[in-house]
């Protein structure tokens, strides 16, 4: 996976720089949720190249970050700069950072590329503060049947074939319904604050929404959960 990954790091980061899917639909969402981060210790858990993380380091937060693609940490690396802590992790595997570190995780995209969500989030209830939080975003569930057609429940590999900066590349991700994903938060000891299904930013510019949206502010893309760690 990682290499698959490093193979078009570049193009997946030029494309989330810009994108209306990222640059004003899912990052601006994710601050959103994060709210007021002024000095809160945060774990970017699948950082990419490092956009989150920069927005997050903006407005106050000290900000870790992990990816299992070392070509993508490099691309963070340029971005936030050197004395930055950004590490190869895989949040398949046990993560480099002790118990209750940090007050929140952001995992922005992730979880999607896997197919079992338990181990992954033990670990990353491990290293959040009792009462920290958990904010993500996946494919909104119902977007594997929107795009192929396929049946809601079953819990099914779905390669998303996409054009990233003009570079063609298969996104390896997992679709699951929604109870499967709040069984799986449940199960490693978070408590649902909210989940979302946010418009696009108010930032967006109009002709973006009139010609490439259709006029639509919502859309079926991604779905937004804030999670506390159970005390």
């Amino acid at each position: 996976m990682t290499a698959h990954y490093d193979a078009f790091a570049e193009a997946y980061a030029a494309e989330n720089e810009a994108s209306i899917l990222n640059a004003y639909y899912e990052r601006p969402a994710m601050l959103e949720l994060a709210g007021d981060v002024t000095g809160r210790r945060i774990l970017d858990a699948g950082c990419g190249a490092g956009p989150l993380s920069e927005a997050l380091r903006a407005r106050g937060a000290e900000v870790v970050g992990f990816d299992a693609s070392a070509a993508m940490i490099e691309l963070a690396r340029r971005r936030l700069g050197p004395d930055a802590d950004l590490r190869v992790a895989d949040l398949g595997e046990p993560l480099p950072y002790g118990d209750g570190e940090f007050d929140d995780v952001v995992s922005s995209l992730v979880l999607h590329y896997l197919r079992d969500w338990g181990p992954p989030l033990e670990e990353l209830r491990r290293v959040l503060k009792p009462g920290g939080r958990l904010l993500l975003s996946v494919n909104h569930p119902f977007a594997f049947h929107l795009s192929t057609g396929g049946g809601y429940f079953p819990i099914v590999e779905w390669p998303m074939e996409v054009e990233l900066a003009g570079r063609e590349a298969v996104l390896n991700t997992w679709h699951r319904p929604l109870h499967a994903m709040t069984e799986a938060f449940a199960a490693a000891g978070f408590r649902i604050v909210s989940i979302g299904e946010p418009p696009v930013s108010a930032d967006i510019p109009e002709d973006l929404v009139q010609n490439e949206l259709g006029g639509r502010r919502r859309f079926v893309s991604f779905v937004f959960f804030a999670l506390e760690a159970a005390a």
